[in-house]
């Protein structure tokens, strides 16, 4: 009698597959990652994409689905990732998967040498023939490279135990032509992180992904939000997370998780080879956005930082820079300063603008060619290649100790000072003569922990506004 009762639903996590140093499963951290996520989910799926099932053998996709049916202990359902290239070896792992106590399989269309839809066909119908199972067919056309056919989804959905179809193709076209062919005789899981909100309000039965084991709760919302029709909460809800699931979903999908997850304490190795474990498909500057997004979803706690922004008086604020008082009281020599924002986005800017063959010229140059560790300056920008003219330096006042910080301070800070300058050019406030005659530098102090691009951007760029007018509506 073929187990047709299970109807997947609501929030299920595509579990990575933790490994020890030597690349070896790791069954404590598989079981701690499962007891992570039990309280917010309504399923789990090992084996899958995000577990590297391609990376394991068939004794390791047996031994890690009996371990987390252990842990789960029946509290959830466990869907067993079972897929494979070959029908033969598709029927084994779902037959191991029954054994193990899985409670669905997982199987992914056919992949490296592509069959006709007919082949297709019959690869599903042999693994739904040989368990009791229910069958979710899994559509990932980014790794495949090919689509699981909408006819043929059509005709499988008349099998009793093939009761869903997970999509993670991202294309909204196919999912909702999906659910408009099998007419509710299939639920369809969304698997791509980025269209969740749209997936569920088309229609869509709950969702398999691999950010919902980084932040199951906020699946949760989302799921419970577009239930009860409040659209507002969902996409809200959904924004809040888009640029992290983005970034799963874009830079190597578990390889990204498990550096979201190894942040928050939950360790789970890195990946297998040929996958890097630093660098190569997850570059430093992604795993600081990462860093970024996880603080501002309160997944890592900052230790609380007290910095102190300049206070002594304007001309005496840039002896570092080789600018002494004396110096600055030169011919032509201008300067402004202005605090906008509140809190953690808070932008102080200290300004000095100069003729480049005076001493502001000079303090300029020293910058580029000796650069201070922590506090390098960079050039003011309209656009990517594009500088601002008169030529600007922004210059760190808090020590940039990370990635994360110089992502902050060189993003939204130097695209906010390029736009203040260029429109105090175009208001006439800043003289055309300026563009190639004077240069500045723009000492910008930022909190170590500003977590809002925008709102530093909309503050930085007040700040410097305002320090232009001081400085060229007579500021000395």
């Amino acid at each position: 009698m073929k187990n047709v009762a299970f109807k997947p639903h609501g929030v299920l996590p595509a579990l990575v597959t933790p490994f020890t140093a030597d690349e070896e499963v790791d069954e404590a951290g598989l079981r701690a990652l499962v007891r992570y996520v039990l309280p917010h989910v309504d399923g789990v799926v090992p084996c899958g994409t995000t577990g590297e099932f391609v990376y394991l053998t068939p004794d390791e996709q047996r031994r890690i689905i009996e371990i987390v049916v252990d842990e789960v202990a029946g509290r959830v359902p466990v869907v067993a990732g079972t897929g494979a290239a070959s029908t033969k070896q598709a029927v084994q792992l779902a037959r191991a998967a029954q054994e193990a106590g899985a409670s669905a399989c997982l199987v992914v269309t056919p992949f490296f040498l592509h069959p006709s839809d007919k082949g297709i066909y019959q690869h599903f119908y042999e693994i739904a023939q040989a368990v009791d199972l229910p069958i979710i067919m899994y559509n990932i056309p980014q790794v495949v490279d090919a689509y699981l056919p909408r006819t043929v989804i059509e005709d499988l959905a008349d099998i009793p135990n093939i009761v869903a179809l997970k999509d993670s193709s991202g294309n909204l076209t196919y999912t909702m032509e999906v659910l408009e062919m099998t007419k509710g005789r299939l639920d369809v899981l969304i698997g791509h992180d980025e269209v969740v909100l749209p997936a569920l309000a088309g229609g869509c039965s709950g969702m398999i992904l691999a950010s919902a084991q980084v932040f199951p709760e906020v699946w949760q919302k989302v799921y419970a939000a577009v239930q009860a029709g409040d659209l507002e909460t969902a996409r809200a809800l959904q924004r809040s997370v888009q640029k992290l699931a983005r970034i799963f979903c874009r830079h190597g999908g578990g390889v990204a998780v498990k550096a979201a997850l190894n942040m928050m304490g939950i360790k789970v190795g890195g990946p297998r080879r040929p996958l890097l474990r630093q660098g190569g498909v997850l570059i430093n500057e992604v795993r600081a956005e990462i860093r970024l997004e996880l603080e501002k979803l309160g997944k890592i706690s900052m230790p609380q930082v007290e910095i102190e922004a300049p206070r002594e008086p304007l001309p005496e604020r840039f002896a570092h820079l080789g600018l002494t008082a004396d110096l600055l009281q030169s011919n032509g020599v201008r300067m402004g300063t202005a605090v906008a924002g509140e809190g953690a986005e808070k932008v102080q800017i200290d300004l000095v603008a100069g003729p480049k063959n005076g001493p502001v010229g000079d303090a300029y140059a020293l910058q580029l060619t000796y650069p201070r560790q922590g506090h390098e300056a960079l050039t003011a920008i309209l656009e990517p290649n594009l500088t601002v003219r008169p030529a600007t330096l922004i210059v760190p006042v808090v020590e940039l100790k990370d990635l994360r910080q110089a992502n902050m301070i060189y993003g939204p800070t130097q695209s906010a000072v390029g736009k203040a300058i260029a429109d105090g050019l175009a208001s006439g406030l800043i003289p055309v003569s300026a563009m190639a005659e004077e240069v500045m530098l723009a000492q910008v102090t930022v909190h170590p922990q500003a977590l809002d691009r925008h709102q530093l951007y909309g503050n930085a760029y007040m700040a410097m506004g305002e320090a232009l007018q001081n400085a060229y509506n007579g500021g000395r």
